[in-house]
C-alpha cells in the first residue's frame, strides 16, 4: 500500500481564511488611520496631540518604510499562499514573489529599527519587535534559499512562518483593545504584552498548522488507499 497524503479539510481552510481576512482588514484600517493623522501634520509641519502619534510624524520616513512595504507584502502574500492562484498563475506567482520578498525584507528591517530607536512601550516592547523582526527576516531568507534549490516543500513552510508573524500586526491591536477595554493596562503599558503574546501565538500557530498539514495541496490527495506499483 502506498502512503497517501490527505488533503486539508475544507473547514480549517475556510476558518483560516476568515481569520486572515479579519486581521488584514484590521491592518488596513490601522494604515488608513495612520495616514489620516500623519499626512496633514507632515504637510503642515505640525505635531499631533497624542504622544503615540508624534513618533510617526517626526520620523515619518522610517515609519512609512516599515508600514507601506509591510502592508503591500501582507496583501500580496494572501494571493501567494492561495493554492488556486498559485496553480493557475505560476509565472506571475514567481514574479510577484520576488517583489513581495523585497518589500517584506524592507519592512522587517525598519520594524527592527523602530523597535530599537522608538519603542513606545519601553524596552520590553522594543525587544519583541527586534526578536520577531529577526525571525521574520530569517524565515524570508530561508524561503528564498529553498526555492532557489527548487525545494518547494521547505519554501512553503518558511513562507507560512513569515506570513504568520507578519499578520500578527492585526492581532496586536486586538490585544491592546482588550487590555484597554478590560481596564487591565493603560495604552502605553499594553504594547509590550500585546506584542509578545501576539507574535508568540502566531509563531506557535504556524508550527501547529505545518504539523497538521505538512504538505502543500499540490502534493495532497484524497485520503483513500491505493496500490503501490513496484
Amino acid at each position: 500500500m502506498a502512503t497517501v497524503v490527505p488533503a486539508p479539510p475544507r473547514r480549517p481552510i475556510k476558518a483560516l481564511r476568515v481569520v486572515v481576512g479579519i486581521l488584514v482588514l484590521i491592518m488596513l484600517g490601522a494604515v488608513v488611520r495612520r495616514m489620516v493623522i500623519d499626512v496633514p501634520n507632515v504637510i503642515a509641519g505640525t505635531l499631533p496631540e497624542a504622544t503615540y502619534d508624534v513618533r510617526f510624524v517626526r520620523h515619518h520616513w522610517i515609519a512609512y518604510l516599515h508600514i507601506g512595504p509591510g502592508a503591500l507584502y501582507l496583501l500580496g502574500a494572501c494571493l501567494q499562499l492561495a493554492y488556486r492562484f498559485r496553480g493557475r498563475h505560476y509565472t506571475f506567482h514567481r514574479r510577484l514573489g520576488r517583489v513581495l520578498v523585497g518589500t517584506a525584507l524592507l519592512s522587517g528591517v525598519f520594524a527592527i529599527v523602530i523597535g530599537i530607536l522608538f519603542p513606545f512601550g519601553g524596552i520590553v516592547h522594543g525587544a519583541a519587535a527586534v526578536v520577531f523582526g529577526l525571525w521574520f527576516i530569517t524565515c524570508l531568507i530561508l524561503a528564498v534559499r529553498a526555492i532557489r534549490r527548487d525545494d518547494m516543500f521547505h519554501h512553503r513552510r518558511w513562507m507560512i512562518r513569515a506570513f504568520a508573524v507578519g499578520i500578527a500586526v492585526g492581532t496586536i491591536r486586538i490585544w491592546v483593545g482588550l487590555f484597554l477595554g478590560l481596564g487591565l493596562l493603560d495604552f502605553e503599558d499594553a504594547f509590550a504584552p500585546a506584542f509578545w503574546i501576539s507574535f508568540s501565538l502566531h509563531a506557535a500557530a504556524a508550527e501547529l498548522w505545518l504539523r497538521r498539514f505538512p504538505n502543500p495541496p499540490e502534493l495532497a490527495q484524497p485520503a483513500t488507499p491505493v496500490l503501490a506499483l513496484t
